[in-house]
């Protein structure tokens, strides 16, 4: 099991929530800041954005979002705290596009609603991504996981490696390379099983 401080971190409850309300809260809003920051970031590259400006997006969105919510704007019987950061990243990186500060590749195929399904599967995309780096980073600083496991594991299952070469690099066998890559795949499932389910728990 991932530890419950690294699952909590990425749920939202309403306390962290009502925490966001007292300004002098850092630790609150980098709770908010890391869970979403890098999600928004992959969300306007993927929409049209270069790394910088979507860094700069994403700060905006971080932004507006805590001083709508602080004033009140969030309204949970009108749809989730994810879709309603969604749309403002969506608006903000719009708003940024059509600055000209970025050559989008296909400006006039941008969805405008934020409920747009392809809209959707960008942020889920992005979201998974996010998970799964948060996931790798928590087993690695697993005491269990030693740095040779790990090592195999990344060259085989993330660099497509062959295992035959991975071996090599590792000081290992091809079991041993087998072993080690069916073991981490199997934390790792149960891993970002845990910081999906948390992260989708929206209050």
């Amino acid at each position: 099991m991932a530890s419950a401080e690294a699952v909590s971190a990425t749920r939202t409850t309403t306390k962290l929530l009502d925490a966001l309300r007292d300004h002098s809260n850092a630790p609150a809003w980098q709770q908010i800041d890391t869970r979403y920051r890098p999600v928004i970031r992959g969300l306007a590259i993927r929409l049209g954005l270069n790394a910088s400006d979507a860094e700069e997006v994403a700060q905006q969105a971080l932004t507006e979002f805590v001083t709508a919510y602080r004033d009140g704007r969030y309204d949970r019987n009108k749809g989730r705290l994810s879709s309603w950061i969604l749309g403002i990243a969506h608006h903000t990186t719009l708003h940024m596009l059509r600055r000209g500060r970025s050559q989008p590749t296909a400006m006039d195929t941008l969805p405008e609603p934020s409920d747009d399904p392809s809209l959707r599967a960008i942020w889920s995309d992005e979201r998974d991504r996010s998970i799964l780096s948060k996931a790798l980073e928590l087993i690695r600083a697993e005491s269990g996981v030693d740095e040779r496991t790990m090592l195999a594991f990344e060259l085989v299952a993330l660099r497509g490696v062959p295992t035959a070469e991975a071996g090599h690099q590792c000081g290992m066998s091809s079991e041993q390379v087998y072993v080690a890559k069916s073991r981490i795949t199997k934390r790792l499932r149960q891993v970002v099983t845990q910081l999906t389910e948390a992260f989708e728990e929206d209050v």
